[in-house]
């Protein structure tokens, strides 16, 4: 098995059969299935970078930003109180990878 550190989280990968499965440590010690049956046929390194691929995508690092809704403000006598437009959130990414990136630096029998 192979551990992934990604973003503070912890997966695993571990064989399959032909296959490859990928965990997620929770914060409490237990673990959820990501995916099962993964990269089918393909070695230990590669199923590695597809699998820190495929965590990149499933776990974004970033942030969602909600702008203001200027085209629809509340007015309260002369006050206008301009909300948050949730019909239209924006996810802005980081820029690099998580500070915690780490693969394959703690191998398990």
């Amino acid at each position: 098995m192979t551990a992934i550190l990604y973003n503070d989280m912890q997966f695993t990968l571990r064989p399959s059969s032909e296959k490859w499965d990928l965990l997620r440590t929770l914060p409490d010690g237990s673990c959820t299935l990501v995916g099962a049956g993964l990269f089918p046929g393909q070695p230990a390194a590669a199923a590695q970078l597809l699998a820190q691929t495929l965590i990149h995508t499933l776990f974004p690092v970033g942030v969602h930003i909600i702008g203001p809704d200027v085209e629809h403000p509340n007015s309260v006598g002369e006050l206008k109180i301009v909300g948050v437009n949730v019909a239209h959130p924006n996810f802005v990414y980081w820029t690099g990878n998580s500070t915690s990136l780490q693969g394959a630096q703690h191998e398990h029998q």
